[in-house]
């Protein structure tokens, strides 16, 4: 493997500089722009209905019931399959940072692996403690898809006496949206390869998202949400690791890299 400069080191095409916001417009901004696309299809789902309309569609598919949420397929290869892989994922990204903590050839990926490895942590144990907290039924918890409960969205308040489930946001989801953290790994070490982390982070969350669905597990919004959060804490994380870099240290990429 070709040793990496670490003045290429956290460099990220998306950094602000002097200018930049002005020149590029708010929709290249990876803050506002997903802000933006959230509290749109938020308003969609949640607010006029959109999760609705999904589940309704999906449940009336399978005969107006769960037929799929005992499916074999869903529930052990994509449910605990998904998650075990994300697991060793996870391993395998860790063993690598060791190797590179005492390897001089693999030295340079330390900190963007360190920086992964958090980013993936952080992610979907936020999501796992905002579930508990927002204590939001699934679809098949709902009276309307065949569950015990009276059915209410995230913006009314929880029914009394009914026992709390977490289902918002998405926790299955989570363990395939927090790999969108690739995106500011590869933008640290091989710029030019980031959206391909970006897109492996958002196939492997929508997979799992959808096959929950399907299950009557989770609306649309739960896991667009779980989406959100795994983009921003990855951001968040990348971000306060670069700030320990000189600034004189200027990215190492070519032209081809640095385009947005």
């Amino acid at each position: 493997m070709s040793r990496i400069p670490h003045a290429a080191i956290g460099s990220l095409p998306l950094e602000p500089r002097p200018g930049r916001f002005a020149r590029t417009g708010w929709w290249r901004s990876p803050v506002l722009a997903p802000l933006l696309l959230l509290a749109l299809a938020s308003i969609v789902l949640i607010v006029f209905g959109g999760d609705r309309w999904i589940a309704d569609r999906i449940y009336a598919a399978e005969g107006g019931r769960w037929a799929l949420r005992d499916s074999v397929f869903l529930t052990r290869v994509l449910h605990a399959g998904g998650k075990a892989l994300s697991i060793v994922a996870w391993l395998a990204v860790a063993a690598m940072a060791l190797l590179s903590r005492f390897d001089a050839r693999w030295k340079p990926l330390l900190r963007p692996l360190l920086v992964l490895l958090l980013s993936v942590f952080a992610a979907t144990m936020l999501v796992s403690m905002l579930k508990h907290a927002t204590r939001m039924d699934c679809p098949w918890d709902a009276s309307v898809y065949g569950g015990p409960h009276p059915y209410f969205s995230l913006l009314q308040a929880r029914p009394t006496g009914i026992r709390p489930s977490g289902c918002f946001p998405a926790g299955q989801a989570s363990a395939g949206y927090a790999w969108v953290a690739l995106y500011f790994f590869f933008a640290s070490v091989r710029p030019a390869w980031r959206r391909i982390g970006l897109a492996i982070g958002i196939g492997a969350g929508a997979i799992l998202g959808i096959a929950q669905q399907l299950r009557g597990a989770h609306y649309l919004s739960h896991d667009l949400w779980t989406m959100a959060i795994s983009w921003f804490v990855a951001l968040a994380v990348h971000r306060l690791s670069i700030r320990r870099i000189p600034r004189a240290a200027a990215p190492i990429a070519t032209g081809a890299d640095r385009t947005g």
